[in-house]
């Protein structure tokens, strides 16, 4: 690494000295290492030893200027990992040989944070060219997006190479539909090898972001074709959504938040509002629908510990569904296009 570069990326990470001082001991708690193949949580330490910082850095000036970029970057690891495995497709832009998964139903008009990971994956490549993939750099920002919000700390796995493909049709049918009933969210949950359980702690993600009014409009005014709300919606919180989202075509893309208590703090409020009947999506309060979701709802609004450890563990699970090592895939140079 030259000196310049050295010196630029030393003064651009001082302002972090005092961030990370100031993390408490709980949110510093490591998850006990296990075996995911060829990953390992120590695979850039020569190759790039910088990379931990300048992901943290590239969260911390992003979540500065835009809070909900944190929910953002989670909500786009997970979009990834989702569809043919933690390979970085969703980064893809189209080509002439594929229809990526950025205009996937599910994706357009709402995933973001494609920029900041590109901007991150171009801070890396100065330091350790070719040597990073995409997919590390996203999964080490979801998890950085977290912590930085309040949540706990834990040990991300690399060695993930990049995807050569993506898949518009593989988007629209393998990601989980907030209009969906929780057995067959289960069931896409359980073909990536996710037990129903990390349904419900991976659900708690939406304690921090913003829904648009079209994920859940149908609650406040036509509930399942019924031309009346949803029963169960809490009835202040009705009153505030209908203010919010009027029954018009023109809200569809206006933003509520997914926790309205606390919606930038990554904390156990979600299951709070379950409690209260005032969970956002059909697919959130849907949890309460069933005997052994709502006992673990029940459990993690009382111990924000249990859900801050077993988040944490989830997300292990999720970065490694169908990860490309050793000589699979490549390192992309940039996340938008194959080498």
């Amino acid at each position: 690494m030259s000196f310049k570069l050295y010196h630029h990326l030393t003064l651009s990470i001082i302002p972090l000295i005092t961030f990370v001082a100031s993390f408490t001991y709980a949110q510093m708690y490591p998850f006990p290492y296990t075996s995911y193949g060829q990953l390992d949580y120590n695979f850039y330490d020569r190759s790039c030893p910088m990379l931990p910082m300048i992901v943290r850095y590239g969260v911390w000036t992003a979540l500065k200027d835009d809070t909900r970029m944190a929910a953002s970057l989670l909500r786009l690891h997970f979009h990834d990992c989702f569809v043919n495995g933690c390979d970085g497709s969703l980064l893809l832009d189209d080509t002439k040989d594929f229809k990526g998964e950025k205009n996937a139903g599910p994706n357009r008009n709402s995933v973001r944070g494609y920029d900041v990971i590109d901007k991150i994956k171009a801070d890396v490549e100065r330091a350790c060219p070719s040597t990073v993939s995409c997919v590390d750099i996203l999964t080490l920002a979801a998890k950085e997006a977290v912590v930085q919000s309040g949540g706990y700390q834990w040990t991300v796995l690399l060695g993930r190479r990049d995807g050569l493909t993506a898949s518009e049709k593989a988007a629209n049918e393998q990601l989980p539909s907030p209009f969906e009933p929780l057995g067959n969210i289960t069931a896409k949950f359980a073909a990536k090898g996710l037990d129903f359980k990390d349904v419900v702690v991976l659900s708690g993600a939406h304690t921090i972001g913003f829904a648009q009014c079209f994920t859940f409009k149908r609650r406040l005014f036509d509930f399942k074709g019924s031309g009346n709300p949803d029963p169960t919606l809490d009835s202040s919180l009705l009153s505030s959504l209908r203010t919010t989202c009027p029954n018009v075509d023109a809200s569809n893309t206006k933003l509520a938040p997914l926790d309205s208590a606390t919606s930038s703090m990554f904390d156990n409020s979600y299951y709070k509002n379950l409690l209260s009947n005032s969970g956002l999506l059909e697919s959130d309060q849907a949890l309460m629908g069933d005997q052994r979701s709502a006992a673990m709802v029940n459990s993690y609004s009382q111990y924000p510990y249990l859900f801050n450890k077993d988040f944490g563990e989830s997300m292990i699970k999720l970065g490694n569904i169908g990860v490309l090592t050793g000589q699979a895939g490549e390192i992309r140079k940039k996340c938008g296009f194959v080498n």
